[in-house]
């Protein structure tokens, strides 16, 4: 097993299962107790377990209840602190075993991130969340802090508050003193990023037969209203591919310091309440998370190498919910599920935009665009882009058509769920089987269409990939041409001929791809931006992803008056994909670069530690 990532010994002793037992502090913002991981030895001769900690302090460790000699390493950049724990014998390959070991998290500990009243919808009660991935599981427990192990967990949590984790709640107990003990399972097994805790002043309201959304109860109804196809995405993930297995599907949505769209935590996903448009235009975000309880977390990644494994994967499949056929047997059966199959081209068109952006920002030679980058002294954080979402999304489209259409690649996407699932792999274990399963299926003139394939290119040259995909282009078209009007009347003097009916026919996806148009022009002159605000009311928009894109377009002209704007939205939301690039377009402008330092600085407790280290590196 090679996980360049982790400091744990993962190929002497791996980790089966973990049990927490923890007490929240909101006042000392610490989490204090103890893990009990049931270990197994890989290995001959092993004299010692390496775990995974970062800004954790370690108070003892025991063995059926004896003290054990440890040692925390000096501090890796990076990777944090190894923990050293001697044995008091060498143990034999298949040994079983547990070790107890006693700690508390830190006020640096990059997980969790704790709120005031005033960072809260209610400004009433604290609130606490963590975010384990990629490397981050390791600050909020000692572990084997890698997606190569798969390991069953259960959790005792001691709170003032609601408490939820990425597990089936089990049991609740009152311990006076308005204490409450929390109690969990998760009998799936997950890798450690995968473990997931959440308390605050939190209600829930039932969206679906297995479904809640938990929210602070200020704005559950809106949620609950925004959600309420969450059961459609789930039973067309089922169709696609396998049952669901993991009981409940349930959505939290966070404070709006969440610093990703959405965290495909098992039972429980973490959504941003960007999500929160009031049309339900964004909710998309959900069927990519539901897709993830198939890719990611039943087949997961072996290391962050290969992390397209679990995110171009989900993107293909969260697609497929949104827009495709379905096979029936071996009948392609043409549903038009929830949107249309145009619809998930047209997706598919405003993603490749964003692969471009992520590719001219870290720049077309760096290797680190490639599929499956190599990460050796590298914090996967620093890689975060969107290359192994949409450059694995087109490369599965690519074999898709390679192989002959849907009807040939659904039923081994099924397969391919059936034979990893529970498992953690590789870009060449997933290869073999897609070979494996297409030639016995479907016979040797399948296998022959794979060889053909620019493998070496796909998977490991930086850049754009070697084959564009040709994704229909009907919804695209109005958008591409208004966009020229306006470029064509960038110069003029009156802009009369443009009204809010251009807009009107539009969808939100259209919205969306018009200005990203807009953006691949030159910057426009101020009074072209005033005309288009003034037409469209841009500045006014709710809806964040729009918000985003004109903010950015505005910035990018060196626009002043947006200014203020851009300081509001970046302060009272974190999601990375918005507040990152506008930060950095901000830091760019002649009279924006103090502000974007001091607007950070002031805000920083705001960001999740996880945005705030990212933010910091982007603008000084």
């Amino acid at each position: 097993m090679y996980d360049p990532n982790t400091l744990s010994n993962i190929n002497e002793v791996q980790t089966k299962h973990l049990h927490l037992d923890l007490a929240i502090d909101f006042e000392k913002k610490i989490l204090t107790g103890s893990v009990l991981l049931r270990l197994l030895t890989v290995a001959n001769d092993v004299a010692k377990v390496i775990l995974d900690t970062s800004y954790v302090f370690v108070e003892r460790v025991s063995l059926e209840g004896k003290s054990l000699a440890f040692e925390l390493a000096k501090r890796h950049e990076t990777y944090g602190s190894s923990l050293h724990i001697e044995l008091p014998q060498k143990l034999p390959i298949n040994t079983a075993f547990e070790l107890k070991v006693d700690y508390q998290t830190t006020g640096s500990c990059t997980a969790v991130q704790w709120l005031e009243p005033s960072q809260t919808v209610g400004k009433k009660h604290p609130y606490l969340f963590t975010q384990g991935q990629a490397i981050h599981a390791r600050s909020l427990v000692p572990c084997q802090d890698t997606p190569g192990i798969k390991l069953t967990y259960s959790a005792h949590i001691r709170s003032p508050y609601q408490s939820l984790m990425s597990a089936l709640n089990v049991g609740e107990t009152d311990l006076g003193n308005e204490m409450k003990l929390y109690k969990f399972e998760q009998n799936i097994k997950i890798p450690s990023y995968l473990i997931a805790l959440a308390v605050g002043n939190l209600k829930g309201k039932e969206i679906g037969p297995r479904s809640t959304v938990w929210t602070e109860p200020e704005i559950l109804e809106a949620a609950a209203w925004e959600f309420v196809d969450t059961e459609k995405f789930i039973s067309i993930g089922e169709e696609l591919l396998t049952p669901y297995e993991w009981g409940r599907y349930d959505l939290l949505v966070l404070p709006s310091s969440f610093p990703y769209g959405g965290m495909e935590n098992p039972c429980l996903t973490f959504v941003t309440p960007t999500l929160l448009a009031g049309d339900r235009s964004l909710v998309d975000v959900v069927a990519h998370e539901i897709s993830h309880s198939w890719m990611g977390n039943l087949v997961t990644t072996a290391n962050w190498e290969h992390f397209w494994l679990n995110e171009g994967w989900t993107v293909f499949i969260e697609r497929k919910i949104l827009g495709n056929s379905l096979m029936n047997g071996y009948n392609l059966l043409l549903l038009g599920r929830l949107h249309g199959e145009k619809e998930r081209q047209f997706d598919a068109i405003i993603g490749l935009r964003a692969l471009k952006d992520s590719i001219k920002l870290f720049g077309a030679d760096n290797p680190l665009t490639a599929l499956t980058p190599k990460l050796e002294n590298i914090d996967p954080d620093d890689v975060f882009s969107s290359v192994p979402y949409e450059k694995g999304f087109n490369f599965l489209y690519h074999i898709e058509q390679v192989v002959g259409g849907p009807k040939y690649f659904e039923p081994y996407m099924k397969a391919y769920v059936q034979n990893f699932t529970g498992k953690s792999i590789t870009t060449d274990e997933w290869r073999d089987f897609l070979f494996s399963y297409m030639e016995k299926t479907f016979g040797p003139e399948k296998r022959d269409a794979l060889i053909k394939i620019d493998w070496e290119t796909w998977l490991n040259a930086p850049g754009m990939p070697p084959i564009v995909n040709d994704f229909d282009r009907s919804l695209s078209k109005a958008c591409i041409e208004l966009a020229k009007r306006w470029d064509d009347a960038r110069n003029n003097q009156t802009f009369e001929d443009f009204s809010p009916d251009d807009l009107k026919e539009f969808s939100t996806l259209q919205k969306i791809k018009f200005l990203q148009q807009i953006s691949e022009y030159p910057p426009f002159p101020h009074k072209a931006l005033i005309a288009l605000d003034h037409v469209y009311n841009l500045s006014q928009v709710v809806n964040a992803e729009i918000r985003f894109l004109w903010q950015e377009t505005c910035l990018k002209a060196e626009y002043e008056p947006i200014f203020p704007y851009v300081i509001k939205f970046i302060t009272e939301q974190g999601r990375m994909k918005f507040v990152r690039p506008l930060y950095r377009e901000l830091n760019k402008c002649k009279n924006g670069s103090d502000l974007a330092k001091k607007t950070f600085i002031e805000n920083k407790s705001f960001y999740h530690p996880i945005a705030a280290a990212m933010i910091e590196k982007d603008i000084f």
